[in-house]
């Protein structure tokens, strides 16, 4: 079944599906899939370390999006949006459709699959990678540059919630992450 983007159906069953996920999947999770998407958004939601060099008066949301890599199983661009809020509440993460990116006041970083896990690795800083040109910013580079700190630390959570990266998968296991991920997008009207 198809869900549409936005309605309360849609999270429902995003939810319901992610939760089956954490249940049924072995840890540690491959980096972006649902599963991994919601251990990444209760580590921020639980992290001091992030609170304490949020901006207080934060209200961007930041999009990650990672372009299709057929040959590491991403088929298609992936979006994912960060709803972070006043004093480092991370309201939500979630998979969104590209017809939902771009719009005022979000914050749009675009990269290759092999950019990102350089940055999750810490082989690349993503700031440096932003004024280098490896990463694109989509929106207001002085207030990225103000929340440095914050934005550090979120990228420090992602090998700290733990993960599996597409890159190190067996050819078996990286054609179930290409089904997986090719279904999420087509059921949750994300493609």
């Amino acid at each position: 079944m198809q869900y549409t983007y936005g309605t309360s159906e849609w999270e429902e069953a995003y939810n319901r599906q992610t939760n089956e996920r954490i249940a049924s999947e072995p840890k540690p999770y491959i980096v972006f899939l649902p599963e991994w998407v919601k251990a990444w958004e209760q580590y921020i939601q639980n992290d001091a370390k992030y609170k304490s060099v949020a901006l207080p008066n934060w209200e961007n949301p930041i999009i990650i999006h990672l372009q299709a890599n057929p040959a590491l199983g991403l088929d298609h661009d992936i979006f994912v949006k960060m709803d972070l809020w006043h004093n480092g509440e991370c309201r939500s993460i979630r998979y969104i459709p590209s017809s939902e990116v771009g719009k005022p006041g979000d914050f749009v970083i675009t990269g290759s699959v092999e950019r990102w896990l350089s940055v999750a690795r810490k082989q690349l800083d993503v700031v440096k990678g932003m004024m280098q040109g490896k990463l694109k910013l989509k929106g207001d580079l002085p207030t990225v540059v103000r929340a440095v700190k914050a934005a550090v630390r979120l990228v420090e959570t992602v090998g700290e919630v733990g993960c599996r990266y597409p890159d190190e998968l067996t050819p078996e296991q990286r054609e179930q992450f290409r089904s997986t991920v090719n279904s999420l997008l087509a059921d949750f009207s994300l493609i």
